[in-house]
């Protein structure tokens, strides 16, 4: 049962949130089979697959699109998913000179089934979890992030903003008004996915129920707004944990960067 279900949650996330929908709402352009995007800090190639090309024009497809980049002083990202085709894909990625960064677990589950598992989880001794959308509480967000990963993380305040305006519903759990964790979800219209993105915790305040909190409230909004599966890119730290929250591992994805 479950590889039929596994199997399932593959393709409708290789159907859903692979090419189009990966890439709605920046500028793109298109190169037979892939997309390429062009954010403002470096590119990004996006597909749903490279079936009917040979060995040589995929090489060709791929030094296109470095060389797009790099005529424009830009680094770009091909994100490779762990079940693409052909299996030699790395291989000819790293000829071309792009470098894998860190490799991350894609998981799914269906929405309302994580909401009944996490029933009542959403509730943490001494933690409010919050709806915000105000600058101030996204810059408090950035600080918060500033801290556990020991980097300057302002940009992110930028970014909620810009997500926020598209509809992306960002949580703030605070201790005593102070921010210790914060995750937001992604609504990909068009599609039966929400994405669930942040979940970072400041170290004194990690092991106390947050981040399940914070997946159960987004899991009921999901629900709520008829959002059939959730999906995340999840590190080696988060994966087993939602896992046995009931996600399921469907592939791998690596982000191959090439820096002219």
């Amino acid at each position: 049962m479950t590889d039929a279900l596994k199997n399932d949650l593959l393709a409708a996330y290789d159907d859903q949130l692979r090419g189009t929908s990966e890439t709605a709402d920046v500028p793109t352009s298109t190169d037979g089979p892939v997309i390429r995007v062009e954010y403002p800090s470096r590119g990004f190639v996006s597909y749903r697959s490279l079936d009917g090309l040979d060995g040589a024009e995929i090489d060709a497809l791929i030094a296109r699109q470095r060389d797009y980049f790099a005529a424009k002083g830009q680094a770009v990202e091909w994100k490779l998913r762990g079940h693409d085709q052909p299996a030699d894909l790395p291989d000819r990625l790293k000829a071309a000179g792009f470098e894998p960064e860190e490799q991350e677990t894609v998981l799914v589950a269906e929405s309302a089934a994580v909401a009944e598992r996490l029933q009542g989880r959403e509730v943490v001794d001494g933690i409010t979890i919050r709806l915000v959308g105000e600058r101030a509480d996204f810059e408090r967000i950035a600080a918060m992030e500033s801290t556990v990963w020991g980097e300057d993380w302002s940009w992110l305040t930028d970014d909620l903003v810009r997500r926020h305006a598209g509809g992306t519903d960002v949580y703030v759990a605070e201790a005593d008004g102070q921010v210790v964790s914060a995750a937001w979800a992604v609504y990909k219209k068009g599609t039966e996915f929400t994405g669930l993105w942040g979940g970072s915790t400041l170290a004194e305040w990690r092991g106390k129920g947050i981040y399940k909190a914070l997946v159960a409230v987004r899991a009921v909004r999901a629900v709520e707004l008829g959002y059939k599966y959730l999906h995340v890119d999840a590190s080696d730290d988060s994966s087993p944990i939602l896992q046995r929250l009931g996600f399921l591992a469907v592939t791998t994805t690596t982000p191959y960067v090439h820096t002219p």
